[in-house]
């Protein structure tokens, strides 16, 4: 994830695709990053590294897709409420819900949000013909391996220990395939 979020951040500067993109690959790194810390410790403190970059992604391009076009509509108050926003969930989840379902019901929701816009934006008449059939696919592929990713990620957490317990009675290679938690990576990259 770490070397498509550097690829998109240079592609962006070279081909002067805005502040934005670069936002949203900027936060995928920071995902990309943090989740090699997190899977290379396994530490609490780098989970957050992993985690919490999610939500800071959907966010970004969640105003991206609201602030779409060159002139700015909601100026500096859609940026302002989205921050607060995350830092007030950031530190709710730092220190007081320390819960793997808080971060995903939190994500769920503002993955949806990022998705309902990007939806909105199908609709938009300026794109029409192939470019639109075009983005309806890649829509439709999106949000089929970003739900794939999300319930097997959910399916980890509920049945990790049963999982351990296949892995080791089917062995490799076969066990790589029922390594959820890695498809949900491969799946929302």
């Amino acid at each position: 994830m770490a070397s498509i979020a550097l690829l998109g951040i240079r592609n962006s500067i070279k081909y002067n695709q805005g502040k934005r993109v670069i936002a949203i690959y900027v936060a995928m790194l920071l995902v990309g990053v943090g989740s090699a810390c997190f899977h290379a410790t396994l530490k609490y403190a780098t989970q957050l590294l992993d985690e919490l970059p999610m939500l800071y992604v959907c966010t970004v391009g969640f105003y991206s897709l609201v602030e779409i076009e060159k002139k700015i509509n909601y100026g500096w108050k859609l940026p302002v409420a989205l921050a607060s926003f995350q830092t007030f969930i950031t530190l709710t989840y730092i220190f007081w819900l320390q819960s793997p379902v808080f971060h995903q019901v939190v994500f769920a929701v503002t993955a949806f949000g990022a998705g309902l816009f990007a939806y909105k934006r199908l609709n938009d008449p300026r794109v029409s013909g192939d470019a639109r059939k075009l983005l309806i696919r890649l829509f439709k592929l999106g949000h089929i391996c970003m739900l794939s990713g999300f319930l097997v990620w959910n399916l980890d957490n509920v049945f990790c220990d049963q999982l351990r317990s296949y892995r080791s009675y089917v062995g490799m290679p076969l066990d790589t395939v029922l390594q959820l938690h890695g498809w949900w990576h491969i799946l929302t990259g």
